[in-house]
């Protein structure tokens, strides 16, 4: 009973308040200016796509083939596919990407025009942004269609499980956030790929660790609608994994907003 209590008081507060982890610029005073263009390697402009940094200090470098980390900060690239932002003065690991599916952030899917920003030796490249700083990154001809083959199968630390609805029918569409503090208020570390006709879903992780997780339909910050389906692991568990392991059986049950979820 004081589990459900602690689910319902969790997924009230994230109904009421949302998240903090939605797009935008940075309010900060101490910021600087980042620009450039984003073109498709060999294929011209990327118009309409979206530009991310992650901050060096939040989590672990960002990967395309063995985990989504949650960006920092994203925003709208423009039609001309030039984009400017101002960030707090920091290191960050930048990206960019264009969905074909429409869907605006979380992991790529196939076909997606995407890149991670890359060093020499095929690491990502970190940007340092200072004060006042205003940094031209010129023209950055790194996108190309992401390949669902390109996922590393081995060395992976991942959770994986089954979304269900109130009456245990599986639940298609949903994405699964990992969180490191039990309140699951602020940015997640993780976000897994969307859940597929059977509910299973994968949450690939950076390695081993402590996390509290969060299924829901949409990506990004803000109120929730109370047509929302969310839901929260076991009245909010912590589900503890070891690097290079695959931990199953983590199972989710999802509601529409207007009351408690707790697990069968």
């Amino acid at each position: 009973m004081r589990g459900s209590v602690i689910s319902a008081m969790v997924l009230l507060c994230l109904l009421l308040y949302g998240t903090a982890f939605a797009a935008g610029q940075s309010k900060q005073s101490d910021i600087g200016t980042v620009t450039g263009v984003i073109h498709i390697k060999g294929g011209g402009l990327m118009k309409g796509g979206t530009v991310f940094f992650f901050d060096e200090k939040a989590g672990p470098p960002p990967s395309a083939t063995k985990y989504w980390r949650v960006p920092t900060y994203a925003f709208e690239i423009e039609d001309n596919a030039h984009f400017t932002v101002m960030l707090p003065e920091g290191d960050y690991y930048m990206g960019a990407i264009k969905r074909q599916s429409g869907q605006r952030l979380g992991p790529p899917h196939e076909g997606d025009y995407f890149f991670i920003s890359q060093d020499e030796k095929g690491q990502p490249k970190k940007l340092r942004v200072s004060k006042d700083s205003k940094i031209d990154l010129g023209v950055l001809e790194e996108a190309v269609p992401f390949k669902r083959e390109t996922l590393a199968q081995k060395g992976i630390t991942s959770i994986q499980g089954t979304i269900y609805d109130e009456n245990g029918r599986p639940m298609e569409g949903m994405l699964v956030f990992a969180f490191v503090n039990p309140s699951m208020f602020g940015r997640p570390l993780f976000v897994s790929e969307l859940s597929d006709k059977l509910g299973h879903y994968e949450l690939r992780l950076a390695g081993e660790g402590t996390f509290f997780l969060l299924s829901r339909t949409n990506y990004g910050g803000g109120p929730r609608s109370t047509d929302e389906l969310l839901g929260v692991y076991k009245d909010s568990k912590p589900v503890s994994v070891k690097s290079f392991t695959t931990t199953t059986g983590i199972d989710i049950t999802v509601k529409k907003m207007g009351g408690a979820t707790s697990q069968p």
